[in-house]
């Protein structure tokens, strides 16, 4: 399998606050979207900070298409297009101006595609950008990231502001970009529902540190949720259990094998679990 960015081992830590990333490790292949997932405060903007070499790590090493990037590495940075959650351009330029600019900043700069998407997203190309609604500006910031043929997305958030019909166009975007198996989508963001429809990885972030890792295959297939009354509990096998969550009548128990647990308590009440159930049961259940 080939993989568009591979993370060992990456460190980076905050003296004044305390914050560590953690010693993460995960790859992403070519061809697929990862799903990256956690709180607020997780360390997701910082770990894409040392992905795109904008924050020095302390420690490990990221790769990008089988190799580091230096900070004089135009050659990588040509093929990764970011979207921030946030402002990605000053509010006083105009779409027809942030095409002139980019112009020059990416020889393969495609003004006749970046038309198509501003048309496609009805935004108007002689307002500035300021007067956009935050919908209207991550739609830009998309457009922008497409229109000089990355080979690599990097989205913090990048569905977020747009209302449910935009969202799902911006779905489609995105599984149309990965049909060339040589693209790949990095894809933070809370709306687990999104990941859930288009992420073919998802990797778990907490305080720092990698919680899980898996393929929405074996999330369907593997992982589940095993629904259990407190006298219960002590008659499961500790190695069944990843975490667990007590709740006023019963307890919500995330296991590691689905088709062993069937098998071995028969009579328990196994259910899928989502991307969310599966979010709040690693970071706010108990740990075994």
């Amino acid at each position: 399998m080939e993989y568009i960015l591979e993370l060992e081992q990456v460190t980076k830590t905050f003296p004044k606050s305390g914050f560590t990333l953690d010693s993460l490790s995960f790859s992403l292949p070519c061809g697929a979207i990862m799903g990256f997932v956690g709180e607020n405060g997780a360390g997701k903007t910082t770990a894409i900070g040392c992905i795109l070499n904008t924050l020095k790590k302390d420690g490990g090493t990221v790769r990008l298409f089988g190799r580091e990037m230096s900070d004089q590495d135009t050659a990588l940075r040509e093929g990764i297009g970011v979207v921030y959650d946030g402002e990605n351009f000053p509010g006083y330029w105009t779409a027809a101006r942030l095409s002139q600019i980019m112009k020059g900043l990416y020889t393969r700069w495609d003004d006749a595609l970046f038309q198509h998407y501003t048309d496609r997203f009805r935004l108007p190309k002689a307002q500035k950008v300021k007067h956009y609604s935050k919908g209207m500006t991550m739609k830009l910031a998309i457009a922008a990231a497409l229109s000089h043929h990355p080979s690599l997305l990097i989205l913090d958030e990048a569905t977020s502001g747009l209302d449910p019909v935009m969202r799902d166009e911006m779905l489609d975007i995105f599984l149309e970009f990965v049909q060339d198996e040589r693209h790949s989508i990095l894809l933070s963001s809370h709306i687990t529902e999104d990941l859930e429809k288009v992420a073919d990885y998802i990797t778990f972030l907490h305080n720092g540190k990698i919680l899980l890792t898996a393929s929405r295959n074996e999330l369907a297939s593997r992982y589940a949720v095993m629904r259990c009354r407190e006298r219960e509990l002590p008659s499961l096998d500790p190695g069944d259990v990843i975490a667990l969550r007590k709740r006023d009548f019963q307890t919500d128990v995330l296991i590691s094998d689905k088709k062993a647990a069937q098998r071995k308590y028969r009579d328990a009440v196994i259910d899928p679990v989502s991307i969310d159930e599966m979010m709040l049961l690693l970071v706010k259940g108990e740990r075994v």
